[in-house]
């Protein structure tokens, strides 16, 4: 299957680079004719709420507890909160500023007695723009808060998979955990058959002592994946905030669905990615921030203006005659600065190069991350259809050779040969299915959410 790129989602790999100033977009990833396991056309709508297809009121319980209180997701929203505060202070730095005064202050010169002196006046102040700074500074502040926003989304699409990861690995685990408990079961009667047939004297103190090696073999795997479960357990209740202690999940059928992939996934999925988003806003931040530097060869230009009165009397202060006022235009340009300015620039432009890597890198792991999750799922289900057939096989061999051994017909060792090939197929096929519903999710996470609607 192969996934045909459009003109839409090539543009969005340079969209947020047609200013860049020093980072040529040439250098920029460019996207692949095709991917290399899927292919189609359309444009499937995003699905805010995913892992619904998956049909289990338990992992919708779990995500939406991870929503309410997961400290990642809470510390990208201080962080996109912190964001926007800046952003209005850059705001209000390109406005008037308006402020109101008033004081009290007693003074005499010598020999003659104390005057107290009331004053009261507004002040106006506005940075006259000419390079540019406050704009650019605007605007980078403007592209910070997007870059957080889409960090904050990505936080929680980062979530919620690994609540989904985690939880769908303690049901593959509960399944497997039966089927071991199931073995030792089994191992059990053989085990009190064998022990009948040595009172007898039927078989010889070798083969019980095989049984038992067995059995206690398969009872400490058993214990191996309840300690697992246990690891499991907590990492999902710290995902959800919740304190380990408190956090339970009783075993159960594991019946979720798995939602199947669409025989076609355009590649306008993967411009949903917030994390490529995000990058993207962190390259124009970037460029923004060099026109700051720039701005910074700009004289500074500010008026002024205050407005009030003095007067001995408070009642007075209002009155024509004790009025004052003043009009001026303040210029500030350093003459040499030891380089600093151009040091500035240099700064600016070299994280503006940084950005630029950065995104590359997060483009290119995001195609590894989709093509990887559709490889995987279109070989994990050529590897189920043959892992059903290797399970159905050992079945039949272990039930007759467990015929043929209570007939006396065959070995213990055969037996307990045809028992190890049934559990270790049984749980390579299970292992096989969760791996599936694992690159399930993989995939979904890849392309930035579902794919609802595709075609």
């Amino acid at each position: 299957m192969k996934l045909n790129l459009t003109p839409l989602f090539a543009a969005l790999l340079l969209a947020g680079c047609a200013s860049v100033g020093s980072v040529d977009p040439a250098q920029l990833p460019q996207a692949p004719a095709t991917y290399k396991s899927t292919a189609a056309n359309g444009a499937p709508a995003l699905t805010s709420s995913w892992w619904q297809p998956f049909a289990d009121p338990v992992l919708d319980d779990l995500v939406a507890r991870a929503m309410a209180a997961n400290t990642s997701v809470q510390a990208a929203a201080s962080r996109l909160a912190l964001a926007r505060a800046s952003l209005g202070s850059a705001q209000a730095s390109r406005l008037p500023q308006v402020g109101a005064s008033a004081g009290a202050g007693r003074a005499a010169e010598p020999g003659a007695q104390g005057v107290t002196q009331y004053s009261a006046g507004l002040n106006l102040a506005y940075e006259l723009d000419l390079g540019g700074r406050l704009l650019h500074e605007r605007n980078a502040a403007a592209l910070d808060v997007q870059a957080r926003e889409q960090l904050l989304a990505d936080a929680r699409l980062l979530v919620q998979a690994n609540v989904a990861r985690g939880y769908l690995a303690l049901r593959a685990l509960d399944a497997e955990r039966d089927i071991v408990k199931g073995t030792v079961a089994a191992y059990g009667e053989t085990l009190a058959l064998t022990e009948k047939r040595a009172r007898a004297g039927d078989v010889a103190d070798l083969d019980l002592a095989r049984v038992r090696a067995e059995l206690a073999a398969n009872e400490a795997e058993a214990l191996a994946l309840d300690r697992r479960r246990v690891e499991l357990e907590t990492a999902l209740a710290v995902l959800l905030g919740e304190p380990a202690s408190n956090f339970r999940l009783e075993p159960t059928t594991w019946a979720t669905a798995l939602p199947s992939v669409p025989a076609g996934l355009p590649s306008e999925l993967l411009q949903r990615r917030p994390d490529l988003a995000a990058a993207r806003s962190q390259l124009e931040a970037a460029q923004a921030r060099v026109g700051v530097a720039r701005a910074a060869w700009w004289p500074n230009l500010a008026l002024t203006a205050q407005g009030g009165g003095v007067s001995s009397e408070v009642s007075e202060l209002l009155r024509s005659g004790a009025s004052t006022w003043g009009i001026g235009l303040l210029a500030a340009l350093p003459i040499f600065d030891g380089g600093r300015r151009e040091a500035g620039v240099n700064a600016a432009k070299a994280q503006l190069d940084g950005s630029a890597i950065a995104f590359r890198e997060q483009f290119l792991l995001a195609l590894k991350d989709v093509e990887d999750q559709l490889g995987a799922l279109a070989l994990l289900q050529a590897q189920r259809e043959a892992s059903a057939r290797a399970v159905s096989a050992a079945g039949e061999a272990l039930r007759l050779s467990d015929t043929r051994y209570r007939n006396g017909l065959v070995s213990q060792l055969e037996l307990l040969d045809a028992r190890r090939s049934e559990l270790a197929n049984k749980r390579a096929a299970l292992q096989v299915r969760s791996a599936q519903y694992q690159a399930t999710v993989g995939l979904i996470r890849a392309l930035g959410g579902g794919w609802a609607g595709a075609v």
